[in-house]
C-alpha cells in the first residue's frame, strides 16, 4: 500500500489523489508555503514538492520583478 509523502500513513484507493508522482490524501496535498490545498495537476514543483502557480511557485522561484507591485515584485539585496 502507498505511504502519502505529507503525513507517511497509507493511502487507500478511495481516498487517493495522484500528483508529482506520488500518491497523496486529497488534504495532504498543499502548498509548502501558504499551505492551500491543493488538485492535482494544477500546480507548480521544485524538488518533490508542491506549490501553488500564483503567488507562491512566482514569488519565489519565478523571474524578477513577478507580482503586482507589492513586497513580493522586487528583490532586496
Amino acid at each position: 500500500m502507498p505511504q502519502c509523502p505529507n503525513c507517511k500513513k497509507d493511502v487507500f484507493f478511495a481516498e487517493r489523489v495522484t500528483s508529482l508522482g506520488k500518491d497523496w490524501h486529497r488534504p495532504c496535498l498543499k502548498c509548502e508555503k501558504c499551505h492551500k490545498t491543493l488538485s492535482p495537476g494544477s500546480h507548480a514543483e521544485h524538488e518533490g514538492k508542491p506549490y501553488c502557480n500564483n503567488p507562491c511557485y512566482g514569488a519565489m522561484f519565478g523571474p524578477k520583478g513577478f507580482g503586482r507591485g507589492g513586497t513580493e515584485s522586487h528583490s532586496y539585496k
